[in-house]
């Protein structure tokens, strides 16, 4: 019999294809028409074609950006996932100390960028922070305005601090997935610790593990609010990030050609190196599951 189809359907969706248009679409095609024009005012504009790109991409200014970002993502990642990955196996699995361990866990997820970075630099202020007063106590000479690694470590712990809850909730809710007839057995084949992990616990953690992987770099890759607030990308340029390259080309230099380039770009990069990361990590999970 041949089916009917009730094209109607598509009016449901219409208002969300209304609100994407107004939230992405148009204000993409917006910096497009930035990347490819060049203006003197009046709203007046004209066509420089690839100009703004072939300067971006020979611009030193970028390389230094970018190797900032690709280093601060890179230990990120080499922290946080691990560390997630040890407090989740550590936590209570059940009764009132689970339910307290998630609370606490959550509440840094909670709280706004802003507040996070207004937090870090109070407390590592030498003058008013805590961090700083007992490290000069200590007599160690610490002081994240004037000293690049100083400000490096700070903004690294603070990230830790304030995202290493998500892989740890969500490398949780995959050994919460675990049946324990899994563990039953392995106690009876004497199974150690280490292989009960690789074997069982690593492999139902799989998928979350990808989930946080790409969001950890996402937001890594993309961080502004928190180091911002902290050290306004200094001292000197030592954590400039792209980000916050960026927001000082388009409107504190108010170059918006080659600030727009600097956005596509950036946006393409995020996401040829997200794709990267899922069709790795997805093609070692299919070995995984020969």
């Amino acid at each position: 019999m041949d089916k009917t189809q009730n094209n109607k359907a598509w009016f449901l969706v219409l208002p969300v294809l209304v609100v994407v248009a107004f939230s992405a679409i148009l204000p993409l095609m917006t910096v497009v028409n930035y990347s490819l024009s060049d203006t003197f005012g009046n709203n007046e504009f004209f066509w420089v074609g690839l100009e703004w790109f072939e300067d971006m991409i020979t611009s030193s200014r970028l390389h230094e950006a970018l190797g900032r970002q690709i280093l601060f993502s890179a230990i990120i990642l080499a922290i946080e996932v691990p560390l997630g990955i040890y407090i989740a196996l550590n936590m209570p699995k059940k009764g009132f100390w689970a339910s307290v361990c998630l609370v606490l866990m959550a509440l840094p997820l909670l709280i706004p960028f802003n507040v996070v970075g207004t937090i870090w630099q109070i407390f590592g202020r030498v003058d008013i922070g805590l961090l700083g007063h007992y490290l000069a106590e200590l007599g160690i000479d610490y002081n994240y305005t004037n000293d690049p690694v100083d400000a490096w470590i700070t903004v690294i712990i603070m990230d830790v601090w304030h995202w290493t809850s998500l892989v740890a909730l969500l490398c949780y809710a995959g050994l919460q997935s675990i049946p324990q007839a899994y563990y039953q057995a392995a106690r009876v084949d004497q199974a150690s610790r280490w292989a009960v992990f690789r074997y069982i616990e690593l492999p139902k953690m799989a998928g979350v593990l990808l989930i946080a992987v790409l969001l950890r770099f996402m937001d890594s890759f993309m961080i502004y609010t928190e180091p911002f607030v902290v050290t306004g990308g200094g001292p000197g340029n030592s954590t400039t990030f792209l980000s916050i390259d960026l927001v000082k080309m388009a409107i504190g230099q108010f170059d918006l050609g080659p600030a727009a380039a600097f956005s596509i770009m950036y946006f393409l990069v995020i996401l040829l190196v997200s794709w990267v990361f899922y069709t790795v990590m997805t093609n070692l999970d299919k070995e995984e599951g020969k």
